[in-house]
């Protein structure tokens, strides 16, 4: 995918969320092999709702790279995992009173 194609992506991920913020970790993007709008749409079809925040981060468990989602759906508010080297969900719960 060229730099326009990726750009053209979050452009429309963005417009489709109805969300406008940066991805916290970009300095991992050229790790990632899943593209962040590809991350968000597995991340909302494990659980729909907003995405509130968003971040790539190097955390153990699976490739040692995800991208992480706090996804809201009313009151309640999700984070969903989503490994960025192979697209696998990693994790998918409510999310406690003391976020990471």
């Amino acid at each position: 995918m060229t730099h326009r194609g990726f750009l053209f992506g979050i452009l429309i991920a963005t417009l489709l969320s109805g969300t406008a913020f940066a991805l916290d970790g970009e300095k991992y993007l050229n790790d990632a092999s899943v593209q962040p709008a590809d991350a968000r749409a597995k991340a909302l079809k494990a659980f729909p709702g907003k995405i509130v925040s968003e971040e790539l981060e190097k955390e153990s468990g699976g490739s040692g790279l995800r991208y992480s989602f706090v996804i809201r759906q009313d009151a309640t508010k999700h984070e969903v995992g989503i490994d960025a080297k192979t697209g696998a969900v990693l994790e998918n719960a409510v999310e406690g009173e003391n976020p990471d």
